[in-house]
């Protein structure tokens, strides 16, 4: 949506199809952490958002480990900028009431999708919507349909390689109606990791860590609670406003990147493109990046006949994806407890966290990755 508009208000013809109904995409209520980059990116595109009137700056986020003193990501310190939450369903919302005032050609609950000719000039679009069958003639195809969509399979497997790493545990996480707490929160334990997250001023998410064969049904309200504020050091359990979870999901987690981004008239961005860990809040902020490259680039291909940025896209894209991905895994191999792993592992975790603790010099390096700036 993000991508169309930027082309859109260019005065170049898109077509965006939505595998949701409007109703299901608006229903998301998604993380929403940005990097001061992508928040000024938006301020300056001329997408219309109320980031400035609903968004809640933030420092940074905190880290909490047991028996030793915490930690905080001081982005606002270290970078004189500051990220901002502000949620996916509201940027979502924001993106409809724009795309309908532009009035972009928008198909939504598709079906039967068939794209062919990506290797030649003009690819062709064919699909299904609940009341006809549509085909469409393009110049080029954007595969934003996330990790389990139709486009990545488009790449023959000769020509494409994905890089991949699976994590032998999960995220149960639950949304509650309560205000959270004042700072994103991440724990690490010995019974491993757990997260306080936000959503809106009234909307809290809540993560604790927990093998991938124990669902959602395994996990009543009260166990997780006992679970989190276990985990939780005193001051962080006694500001958590408890109350019956209104959504569950078990998330596993994985990290994963394709290269090359482009196949003939075909181009990745988002979760098609790569996957992170959510440790790192990078999801977001790589999907704008991906559109912001590839709106310039298509930009100066049909503005001045300029395919320089189309031919970079891949390169230029991919540097920014693997330094939000060794964050992440960074992250993930510090604040979590992996099963099986060997003394010596967790002391090098250990030692690690001491190292952050005691050094300024990894404190500011940590906030620059985190607010996106190092990469």
């Amino acid at each position: 949506m993000i991508l169309a508009i930027l082309l859109q208000m260019r005065g170049i013809d898109v077509v965006v199809l939505e595998r949701g109904t409007r109703v299901d995409v608006l229903s998301r209520i998604r993380a929403g952490i940005m990097e001061p980059g992508i928040v000024q990116f938006l301020r300056d595109s001329g997408i219309e958002t109320r980031i400035d009137q609903l968004g809640r700056p933030r420092n940074g986020s905190r880290i909490v480990w047991q028996d030793r003193p915490d930690v905080v990501i001081d982005v606002k310190r270290w970078t004189g900028a500051e990220m901002m939450a502000y949620g996916q369903t509201y940027l979502t919302e924001d993106l409809y009431a724009q795309a309908d005032r532009l009035g972009t050609q928008l198909f939504d609950d598709v079906t039967e999708l068939a794209v062919t000719g990506l290797q030649g000039n003009r690819p062709q679009v064919a699909f299904k919507t609940p009341d006809r069958a549509v085909e469409i003639t393009c110049d080029y195809v954007i595969g934003c349909d996330g990790g389990r969509g139709h486009c990545l399979g488009l790449i023959p497997e000769a020509a494409r390689q994905v890089h991949e790493r699976i994590y032998p545990f999960g995220w149960l996480g639950i949304m509650v109606e309560a205000p959270p707490l004042d700072d994103v929160t991440y724990i690490h334990h010995s019974e491993g990791f757990a997260l306080a997250a936000q959503r809106g001023p009234n909307l809290s998410r809540y993560y604790v860590q927990t093998p991938l064969d124990q669902g959602v049904e395994q996990w009543p309200d009260v166990r997780f609670w006992q679970t989190f504020l276990t985990r939780a050091p005193k001051d962080v359990a006694d500001a958590v406003v408890t109350g019956p979870s209104i959504e569950k999901a078990l998330t596993p987690l994985r990290s994963r990147v394709v290269e090359p981004l482009r196949w003939g008239r075909l181009f990745l961005a988002g979760d098609a493109a790569h996957l992170v860990p959510p440790t790192g809040a990078k999801g977001l902020n790589l999907a704008i990046n991906d559109v912001r490259l590839l709106s310039q680039a298509l930009i100066a291909h049909f503005e001045e006949g300029d395919d320089g940025l189309l031919e970079r896209y891949s390169t230029d894209a991919l540097a920014r994806v693997w330094a939000a991905s060794d964050l992440s895994w960074r992250l993930t191999r510090l604040l979590h407890v992996f099963p099986g792993e060997p003394s010596f592992d967790d002391r090098l975790r250990q030692f690690d966290y001491d190292r952050l603790l005691e050094s300024e010099d990894r404190q500011r390096a940590l906030a620059l990755d985190y607010a996106g700036i190092n990469g």
